[in-house]
């Protein structure tokens, strides 16, 4: 499970996870097309089955979408068919939404539990969590709100939002100012997809380095 990279260059990737719902995409979408910045959305199967082609205009925008569960529920004491229902149902949905080949999976309340991480790795995805949180969702303002979460930003960091719901409308408001303090830091704002390749390809840099 891959929560952040190790990397001396600045850059971050920055997730949305929930929904999805027209509430959140309305507001993110043009924010994300102003500062010309790609994103990963993790998405719930049931949220794309009660919300259809949200999940489609993030797709045709050029956004990475990663699978959150169908149901966003614990998982914890069920059976390993109920495991990989979960992903490979979601799957689908994402796939008939036009996410080409997705490959990441966020687990539910971030929690890796048993029995999920082989549903998993079966269906051929990757685990990611994250290690910035906006666990700062009762900032009273949006300022506070993305001075928060860049506070705790690093190289390699795996930024978490949580815009969709209707009640986190700071949220919303915040990722301006929060892509504006990024940029002023230099910090170059990516999809998570693209985060992990920067990671191999380091990898791959340091082995050669030692042949």
């Amino acid at each position: 499970m891959t929560c952040r990279i190790e990397t001396a260059d600045k850059i971050v990737a920055l997730s949305f996870d929930d929904g999805p719902t027209s509430q959140g995409i309305d507001a993110v979408l043009p924010v994300l097309v102003r500062y010309n910045v790609k994103a990963t959305f993790f998405l719930i199967g049931k949220q794309i089955e009660r919300n259809p082609g949200q999940a489609r205009r993030l797709a045709a925008a050029g956004h990475e979408l990663g699978n959150h569960s169908f149901s966003h529920t614990w998982m914890l004491g069920k059976s390993a068919s109920t495991y990989d229902n979960e992903v490979m149902r979601t799957d689908a949905l994402l796939k008939a939404e036009g996410a080409v080949h997705p490959t990441l999976f966020r687990p539910p309340f971030g929690k890796r539990l048993i029995g999920l991480p082989l549903a998993v790795e079966r269906s051929g995805y990757r685990m990611v969590t994250w290690d910035v949180e906006d666990d700062g969702a009762d900032a009273e303002t949006p300022r506070a709100y993305a001075d928060h979460i860049l506070s705790q930003v690093r190289p390699g960091s795996i930024i978490l939002l949580h815009p969709m719901s209707h009640a986190n409308g700071t949220a919303r408001l915040a990722l301006p100012l929060l892509l504006d303090g990024l940029a002023n830091r230099g910090i170059r704002v990516v999809p998570v997809g693209e985060l992990l390749a920067v990671q191999q390809r380091e990898s791959l840099a340091g082995r050669g380095s030692l042949s």
